[in-house]
């Protein structure tokens, strides 16, 4: 799934019927799920958080935009934090299955909207139009009181609005609020860790320890280890210690596990010792499973384990449950993952009068179950041997074990979209028609979803090959077993496949998908029966 965030900032921390209203009309997109509301009286500021797919996200930011638009009135606006507009900032994250791109395309589409609803927008960050706006700080100079007098112009909709303000609309990466924990009150040993990592470093001082400076007479100073980190040193008295506060504006740059690596390093040169950390906020996924790799490979322990065991890894290394336990944390699980029902529970409910989960589910959890073996196989060899092609192996068996638990879900939720399709009424000849539409879209989809399944189920005969071939001797039948088993998803996914294509009226799109069907079949057969020579081979070895 392809899932993006939208961090917008409101400005109203007050009235809370208004606040309501904004983020009702976020909650109420289909598709987006609001995962934070956080006003601040004092700022009169309300920072809201919610993520889904691009389409669902850009409409519930245009939704809450313009109903700040209606409900926010500037001209009698004050509070403590710069702001330009009823929504002064709103910005695209990519999170899950997203990039970058997706995520400027994503502002530029919706400051058109909102330019056209009389709003002035100005692109930021990595969607700006010019270098001078790349910075928010830049955009938002002589804020709301200022507007009248700027001499240029905005990137879409009027040079001024007096009542809604403008709009500062942009793409960036994921902030990582993140806090070290230490074993001192001291705040000024805290800081002195910030300064080691924070970007700003600290400030430059002489032999005698004056601060130099420069001819301007400002400090100079010698930059820390790394440049998208932000960080000060405090004290907390709720916890009865101090804190290396710090912001991660680029975790792919400095990743988690890189800044608290260093602040133990800084710490321990101080006479200090790092205790543990904490998330402020949320997370995404691959931030804690790098953290996971990271300590796994410092174990001399294989990464190709289950995801839920990377994430542990990563929660115990990095101390993160050590003021409160850890939940809820990872931004893709608040948004929903595979239902995962246990064994039982899914084989009786195939074992009803149920629709789904039918074949193609089950042709589905016949890839993940390969998958599964290809990763077993891969996980004993490399304890015994250490062999780097083995982790590769297993990582990626991983990732395909569970694309194929998710595509179970997706195929029950396919056909009951059919299903949805053929309820709707046939009253009107515009009833037919939209009927018509909905069914011809929902039966493509029930069928895309087993091709899915279909091709990935080569992907699986593959890993199940590399097994068999360089896997150890000993499992050798186990990626046998696990090869009959890609080998089954495959069919059965080729099966459900063929029994839609009657289905689908878009003759261009029917032959296209029944041609791909018998060219993987074909590739699928040829892989299952290499797999089984190299079996049998072995067994009469």
């Amino acid at each position: 799934m392809q899932l993006i965030e939208c961090v917008p900032n409101f400005s109203e921390g007050r009235d809370q019927g208004v606040i309501d209203a904004i983020a009702s009309s976020i909650a109420s997109t289909e598709g987006v799920h609001l995962l934070d509301v956080d006003p601040g009286a004092d700022t009169n500021r309300t920072v809201m958080t919610f993520v889904g797919p691009v389409a669902a996200v850009e409409e519930a930011a245009f939704a809450a935009i313009v109903t700040a638009g209606e409900l926010i009135d500037m001209r009698t606006h004050s509070g403590e934090h710069p702001r330009m507009g009823a929504t002064d900032v709103c910005p695209f994250v990519p999170v899950q299955g997203a990039t970058m791109d997706d995520c400027v395309a994503a502002a530029g589409r919706l400051g058109r909207r909102v330019g056209d609803q009389g709003i002035p927008v100005y692109l930021y960050e990595a969607a700006a139009t010019a270098p001078e706006r790349a910075s928010l700080s830049d955009v938002r100079r002589g804020e709301y009181e200022g507007l009248a007098a700027r001499n240029d112009s905005p990137d879409f909709g009027p040079d001024c609005n007096e009542r809604s303000g403008a709009t500062a609309i942009g793409a960036r990466k994921f902030l990582i609020a993140y806090n070290i924990n230490l074993n001192t009150t001291d705040r000024k040993l805290a800081d002195a860790i910030a300064g080691v990592v924070r970007g700003s470093g600290v400030a430059k001082r002489d032999g005698d320890g004056a601060i130099v400076r420069g001819d301007d007479g400002k400090a100079l100073r010698q930059p820390g280890r790394f440049a998208s980190v932000k960080g000060v040193g405090w004290y907390i008295a709720e916890y009865g210690r101090a804190q290396v506060s710090l912001n991660l504006t680029d975790h792919d740059d400095a990743s988690l596990h890189q800044v608290f690596d260093a602040c133990v390093d800084a710490a321990s040169d101080l006479g200090v010792r790092v205790t543990g950390s904490e998330l402020v906020g949320l997370v995404p996924r691959d931030a804690l499973l790098a953290a996971g790799d990271h300590y796994l490979a410092k174990q001399g322990r294989t990464a190709g384990v289950p995801e839920a065991e990377r994430i542990h890894t990563a929660v115990l290394s990095l101390g993160l449950a050590e003021l409160a336990p850890f939940e809820d944390k990872v931004i893709e699980y608040r948004v929903g993952r595979s239902s995962d029902p246990g064994l039982q529970s899914y084989v009786d409910e195939l074992s009803t009068d149920s629709f789904a989960p039918g074949g193609g589910s089950v042709a589905a959890l016949c890839g993940s179950l390969a998958a599964a073996l290809a990763a077993m196989v891969a996980a004993l060899t490399w304890s015994n041997s250490r062999d780097p092609q083995m982790e590769q192996l297993g990582r990626e068996a991983q990732d395909l074990k569970d694309w194929f638990l998710l595509a179970a879900d997706r195929d029950a939720e396919a056909y009951n979209e059919v299903i949805a399709a053929r309820r709707l009424p046939r009253k009107t000849k515009a009833d037919r028609a939209a009927r018509d539409a909905a069914l011809e879209a929902a039966n493509q989809g029930a069928t895309r979803v087993p091709l899915e399944v279909l091709e990935h189920s080569v992907g699986a005969l593959e890993l199940c090959a590399r097994a068999a071939e360089y896997g150890n001797p000993s499992s050798v039948t186990d990626a046998g077993v696990g090869a009959l088993c890609a080998h089954a998803a495959a069919e059965g996914a080729a099966y459900n496949v063929r029994i839609n294509l009657p289905s689908i009226s878009d003759d261009s799109v029917r032959m296209d998908l029944a041609g791909g069907v018998a060219k993987l079949t074909d590739t699928a057969g040829s892989l299952a029966a290499k797999v089984a020579a190299m079996v049998e081979d072995a067994l009469e070895a």
